[in-house]
């Protein structure tokens, strides 16, 4: 029986079946490292790139898309006021192409607040909601609800 605290003898075979095993641990451990700090540097790279640009919104740091005002410029033509919830808006230039739908509809005078994502419509007219939904919605975003 070996006195205690005595390291038993491991055999020249087992040794040699261990030693590779620590080898790709390692070799293991390094590759992982690695990895991580390629995918760190990748994650500053395209922030240092956002922060440059501005995101990747829709256009918000790209070319801006010219405001369209309403028709009729007198608010006293307008009777009616809608207010609608706007979904997928991000950025102002989103806001500005809702407000150039609803705008480019006849006898509406609409302004977009990208805060609040509502759109408050001023018709001359009672407001037709299928209409309104149908400008937002092919200018590429959605009517949430009516406020």
């Amino acid at each position: 029986m070996p006195a205690v605290g005595a390291r038993a003898a491991v055999p020249a075979a087992c040794r040699l079946a261990v030693a590779p095993c620590g080898a790709n641990t390692s070799d293991a451990t390094i590759v992982v490292v690695l990895a991580l700090v390629a995918l760190v540097a990748w994650a500053v790279w395209k922030s240092v790139g956002r922060a440059r640009k501005g995101g990747d919104c829709c256009g918000e740091h790209e070319q801006t898309v010219a405001r369209i005002g309403a028709k009729d410029a007198d608010r006293r033509h307008y009777a009616y006021e809608t207010q609608l919830e706007i979904g997928g808006m991000t950025c102002d230039n989103c806001a500005r192409k809702v407000e150039n739908a609803l705008n480019a509809l006849d006898g509406t005078w609409a302004t977009v607040s990208i805060s609040n994502h509502v759109a408050r419509v001023k018709t001359k007219e009672p407001a037709d909601g299928k209409a309104l939904r149908r400008a937002v919605r092919q200018a590429g975003y959605v009517v949430l609800k009516e406020l």
